[in-house]
């Protein structure tokens, strides 16, 4: 019984040993025929393909007690892991049907570390208001904790203007998110004609709670608050507005792809 298993696993091994000189050749041949640049061992990093995606982070109507606005905010880009062309727009439509806080922006994206993108290009001013247009240079990307960061100053004729906008996605649950967001807008010089004043002009910042029935799909509601401040508030009394500090009930939707 002994003899016979020992000579059943011989076989077995020398059975082993003669395909594997077949396998390792096929191997070859497949190697041969799909060649693949291997870098000290490891596969090539798939990091210079081109992607799409395209942002709504605010789609939203507001309502106060002074009566309400809609809103967006939204932005996208195309190209690479290291260059990529960014698309930005936001803006407000009051009851009145007049479009105000007009913002488009067409950025060149460079990555310039793990989290972070410096990106420079122009900004376009269009609303119902006088057209403004800037150059513009800024950094975006994630920092310590996953806190959302934007700092981008922008330069023409009319002085120097700079913006701070950040958000932090809190996650209660796997699909229900608290996001708290701020965004800050600064001038060197007021323009009186889009009621912007020098130093802080405006605030806009909310609390918003959205779930996420579907990745890409997740309705919300929340608590915003937009303000003027400074040589804004004067400048903004003198064109007739009365508004100038809202605290708004909201809901909207936030989309991706």
């Amino acid at each position: 019984m002994v003899l016979l298993v020992g000579t059943g696993i011989i076989a077995a091994a020398s059975a082993h040993a003669q395909m594997a000189p077949a396998m390792m050749q096929g191997n070859a041949m497949t190697a041969t025929s799909a060649p693949v640049a291997y870098v000290n061992g490891m596969p090539p990093v798939m990091d210079h393909n081109s992607y799409v995606h395209a942002l709504l982070d605010e789609f939203e109507a507001r309502y106060s007690g002074n009566g309400g606005e809609f809103r967006y905010d939204g932005e996208g880009w195309f190209g690479t892991d290291y260059n990529k062309l960014w698309l930005k727009s936001e803006g407000t439509l009051g009851t009145n049907g007049k479009f105000g806080d007009g913002d488009h922006e067409a950025l060149y994206d460079r990555a310039i570390s793990r989290y972070f993108d410096v990106q420079t290009g122009v900004r376009m001013d269009i609303d119902n208001g006088p057209t403004r247009a800037w150059g513009a240079v800024g950094i975006e990307g994630l920092a310590l904790y996953f806190f959302n960061v934007e700092a981008t100053a922008y330069f023409s004729d009319r002085g120097v203007a700079g913006r701070l906008q950040g958000s932090y996605d809190l996650l209660l649950t796997n699909r229900l998110i608290l996001q708290p967001q701020v965004e800050l807008n600064f001038y060197s010089q007021s323009d009186p004609a889009r009621a912007n004043g020098a130093g802080l002009s405006n605030i806009d910042t909310g609390l918003r709670l959205r779930y996420e029935w579907h990745r890409k799909l997740a309705p919300y509601i929340g608590v915003t608050y937009s303000g003027t401040f400074g040589q804004a508030t004067g400048l903004a009394r003198a064109r007739g507005e009365r508004d100038l500090h809202d605290l708004n009930f909201t809901f909207g939707l936030r989309t991706w792809f």
